[in-house]
């Protein structure tokens, strides 16, 4: 294989994933086993503004190239704009790589890799989640799209670099210390309420009887972070019916990292933030209600659990009894 001459020696490599939250909490796993395989390799990481965080966990992660892709977008026609994109181009072509691989699989991010300098990697055309985004890649490969998203990620990149990967993924971050002023000393369960999608929200009357089961059987403290005003406005009206419950007040993803890794355990819809409750081996429960868990559901080591299916909402009661199966497994 061609990359076998470079695991005892450096060589650079470029991760392309942008967004969203829960893909690039997805792709944190390339970078445990690129280390494995390539002890000295530095490995840099391209990905959208507003998820710089989640690679900056991750401590083999050497250079991270932001994008702004989803802002660029909405003011195409300012002179501002185009010259943030060549201080992109310019930044993204500061150095060679020996390779650039793609695990998106989107047209936009297939651009980036164009524009990067190096040998790139990416989906066949069969694979890809666009087609098209395969002619812009130097080499292919076909990934079973039947197979779990952190999976695909780990596959293409092994068949693009030759090495073989273990069975359970490593997302290989940590989380920083730190005390908000805000919070409660006593124990806490994290209840992620939000979704962008209405279709996947999970009825507030659910969430407050089972905000209100974990404080009287677990004596946990219910804390609901929030992000949009309609998101902080959800929040409290789920609060507004249980007297111990916190909002949370508005949070960087790196402050919503050292909260998650405190929480007894998190509950969240299909949102990011649950699979970033896994990443970090904090008991995890997803509520899937619009989305198939067998493809993106949360996955890893510790204690994680999907619950529910597209139209089949899951019971209170049922979340319950798996989150006392977690609380117990995971006590100190």
């Amino acid at each position: 294989m061609y990359f076998t001459r470079y695991r005892d020696s450096l060589m650079r490599i470029l991760l392309i994933k942008t967004s969203s939250l829960g893909d690039v909490i997805h792709n944190l796993p390339i970078v445990s086993d690129l280390r494995r395989a390539f002890p000295g390799a530095a490995i840099d990481w391209c990905v959208e503004e507003s998820f710089t965080d989640i690679p900056r966990l991750h401590p083999d992660v050497a250079d991270i190239i932001p994008v702004a892709v989803r802002r660029w977008r909405k003011t195409l026609f300012q002179s501002s704009t185009w010259r943030e994109i060549g201080a992109f181009r310019k930044r993204i072509k500061l150095r060679y790589y020996d390779a650039v691989l793609d695990t998106q699989g989107l047209i936009k991010s297939a651009l980036i890799a164009r524009i990067a300098r190096g040998h790139r990697y990416g989906y066949a055309r069969e694979a890809a989640r666009e087609p098209f985004a395969a002619r812009f890649y130097d080499e292919i490969f076909v990934i079973p799209s039947t197979m779990h998203a952190v999976e695909r990620n780990r596959w293409l990149a092994s068949a693009a670099f030759g090495y073989a990967i273990g069975s359970l993924p490593d997302y290989g971050i940590n989380a920083p210390g730190r005390d908000f002023d805000w919070m409660t000393d006593t124990p806490f369960c994290l209840l992620f309420t939000a979704s962008s999608r209405n279709a996947k929200l999970w009825d507030e009357a659910n969430w407050v009887s089972l905000a209100q089961a974990l404080f009287d059987r677990e004596k946990l403290t219910p804390v609901l972070p929030s992000g949009t005003p309609e998101e902080r406005a959800r929040a409290e009206r789920i609060a507004r019916q249980l007297p111990e419950a916190i909002v949370a007040p508005p949070l960087q993803l790196h402050e919503l990292a050292s909260l998650i890794k405190k929480a007894r355990i998190a509950i969240g819809v299909d949102t990011g933030l649950i699979h970033l409750a896994t990443a970090l081996r904090t008991p995890s429960l997803a509520l899937y209600l619009a989305s198939d868990p067998a493809l993106t559901g949360i996955y890893g080591a510790g204690f994680h659990r999907n619950l529910g299916a597209p139209g089949q909402a899951p019971a209170v009661a049922e979340v319950l009894t798996v989150a006392g199966q977690a609380l117990f497994e995971s006590r100190p």
